[in-house]
């Protein structure tokens, strides 16, 4: 039974309106893609059993690199960042083209004994034992809005080292952005709970 013709109108009225939105939501996925397939994988890395996700090749691939960076950047388009902040060692690398696109300060969070200056330090804890992070107590200036970058969510125990290092120095955390999440290890879910919204471009299930 053919449909009467203004109910074919109506369908074909609607199948066009969201066609700009599929049109957004495939290419979105196609970035997604593009950026999940030029990370590597390395196995028993650093030790046997572990699955390393390795971002240098993401880095050196001009095309992939420049889409995490825009892509990162997208849920905050038209917020206020003062700073980007990043955590050591691989958060460095994008933390810097991040500010650069910015044009704002660009803030390191280091492992303890690096920095050279006055810092608070943030200890965390690790599987066996403690790691402890540091921030220069001038990096950040009460109220400025603060984006925090790495390459990777694991369990959230650095991120929220770094977090807690910004808050402590009276910065507002904007949200923080990732490359990879991996979430069988919770840390999304944890730093969410910290009441800071959390971006990532691709998830490696199974980790």
């Amino acid at each position: 039974m053919v449909a009467p013709a203004a109910t074919r109108h109506a369908d074909d009225t609607m199948r066009y309106a969201r066609a700009p939105q599929l049109v957004a939501s495939n290419l979105h996925q196609h970035l997604m893609d593009i950026i999940k397939d030029s990370i590597r994988t390395i196995p028993d890395f650093p030790e046997p059993g572990i699955q390393f996700r390795d971002v240098t090749t993401l880095f050196n691939d001009a095309r992939a690199f420049r889409m995490a960076i825009d892509m990162l950047l997208h849920p905050w388009a038209g917020e206020r960042i003062d700073k980007v902040a990043a955590l050591e060692a691989r958060g460095f690398i994008m933390g810097g083209a991040i500010a650069h696109q910015l044009s704002v300060g660009f803030v390191p969070i280091r492992k303890a004994g690096k920095l050279p200056g006055p810092r608070s330090s943030e200890a965390y804890t690790l599987e066996y034992g403690e790691a402890v992070m540091e921030l220069h107590d001038d990096a950040i200036k009460p109220g400025e809005r603060v984006l925090l970058v790495d390459d990777l969510i694991a369990t959230g125990g650095t991120c929220e080292a770094g977090i807690n290092l910004v808050r402590r120095q009276q910065g507002h955390i904007v949200g923080c952005g990732f490359i990879i999440d991996l979430p069988d290890l919770g840390g999304r879910a944890r730093v969410e709970s910290l009441d800071v919204r959390v971006h990532t471009l691709c998830a490696f299930e199974g980790d």
